[in-house]
C-alpha cells in the first residue's frame, strides 16, 4: 500500500506539473515538443492529513445543530464538531503533515452499503494556477470555503470528479467509475481560489468566492488566493453499485474548508513557494 501510495504521489505531482506548465506557457508540452526535456516549475505547496473522525454535522453550512447534517468524515483538526468557530479550532490540535496546519476539512462520508468506508490517502495542495501566481496572496484566517453541489440532481450539476489510481484507461467521471483490482478509487475536488476581500462567509457559503476564468479572478473578487486541491483515495476496486455518498450519489461529492493556518506559516509557502512557482513539501521548503 505504501509503495503504491508514493507512485500516486509521483504521479500527481507530474500531473500538475505538466498542467502548470501549459498555464503559464500558453500551451502544453504536446504543444512544445522542444520544450519536453526543460525543468518543469510548480507553484505548490501540501499538507498530508488523516482521518479524523465522523459526525453528522456541517458547522459551516449547519452551524450549532449537531445531527442536522448527513454523515461527514473530517480531517485535520480533531475538535471540529457542529458548534466550531475558528477560536474553538485554534484552540486545538490536528492530524496533519505539517503539524501547525491545524485547519479542518471535510466531505461527505463514503458507503459500500451501510460500511462507511475511510479514506486511506488525504492530500491537500496548494496552488497557484493563474495568470500570474506572484498576484497570489495568503488565504485570511477563518475563510470558510465549500466547493461541489451537494444537492446535485445529475452529473451535469456536479465539479465532481472520480477515477482510479494509476489506471489513466478508466476516463474519469463525475459519478463512480469502476477500478480494476488493486487500484484505488480515487477523487479530487477544486476549491474556488478569487475572494471579494470582504467576507470570511457569504449566505449561501459561496458568494464570497469564485472561480477563475482564463486564469484570472473576475472583477468583483479581486484578491486571489491559492488554489486548494482535495485529493482522496479509498480502498475500493470493482463494482460500484453498493457505492453511494452519505449526500448520495458520487455527482453529490462536495468538500468543505475551515482555515486555521497559522498566519506566518501560510505567508511563508505563499512567499516562498507559491508567488516564486516553486515546488515545496510540507514543511514549506522547496524540493
Amino acid at each position: 500500500m505504501r509503495k503504491n501510495l508514493t507512485r500516486w504521489r509521483r504521479a500527481v505531482r507530474i500531473g500538475l506539473a505538466v498542467a502548470v506548465a501549459a498555464t503559464l506557457t500558453g500551451g502544453g508540452l504536446a504543444a512544445n515538443p522542444d520544450r519536453a526535456s526543460a525543468v518543469i516549475r510548480v507553484a505548490e505547496f501540501v499538507a498530508e492529513c488523516q482521518f479524523s473522525h465522523r459526525l453528522p454535522d456541517d458547522p459551516i453550512v449547519l452551524p450549532a445543530l449537531p445531527g442536522a447534517s448527513h454523515s461527514h468524515d473530517f480531517f485535520g483538526n480533531r475538535a471540529t464538531d457542529a458548534f466550531s468557530t475558528y477560536q474553538s479550532l485554534l484552540g486545538a490540535t490536528g492530524n496533519c503533515n505539517p503539524a501547525p496546519d491545524i485547519s479542518s476539512y471535510w466531505v461527505p462520508t463514503l458507503f459500500r452499503g451501510n460500511t462507511a468506508i475511510v479514506p486511506s490517502g488525504i492530500t491537500f495542495y496548494y496552488l497557484g494556477e493563474v495568470n500570474n501566481p506572484a498576484a497570489i496572496r495568503s488565504t485570511p484566517v477563518g475563510l470558510k470555503i465549500v466547493a461541489g453541489n451537494s444537492r446535485a440532481t445529475g452529473p451535469s450539476d456536479s465539479i465532481a470528479r472520480w477515477s482510479c489510481l494509476h489506471h489513466g484507461e478508466v476516463p474519469p467521471s463525475k459519478n463512480f467509475v469502476v477500478c480494476p483490482a488493486g487500484s484505488m478509487l480515487e477523487t479530487y475536488l477544486d476549491f474556488p481560489q478569487c475572494w471579494n476581500g470582504r467576507d470570511l462567509d457569504s449566505a449561501d457559503h459561496k458568494s464570497h468566492m469564485a472561480y477563475p476564468v482564463a486564469g484570472n479572478c473576475p472583477a468583483a473578487y479581486p484578491v486571489i488566493l491559492s488554489k486548494l486541491r482535495m485529493v482522496l483515495r479509498y480502498p475500493v476496486s470493482g463494482d460500484t453499485s453498493q457505492l453511494r455518498l452519505s449526500s448520495g450519489a458520487g455527482y453529490t461529492f462536495h468538500g468543505d474548508f475551515f482555515n486555521v493556518w497559522p498566519p506566518a506559516e501560510m505567508d511563508r509557502r505563499i512567499r516562498n513557494c507559491i508567488n516564486v512557482v516553486v515546488k515545496c513539501g510540507p514543511n514549506g521548503n522547496p524540493i
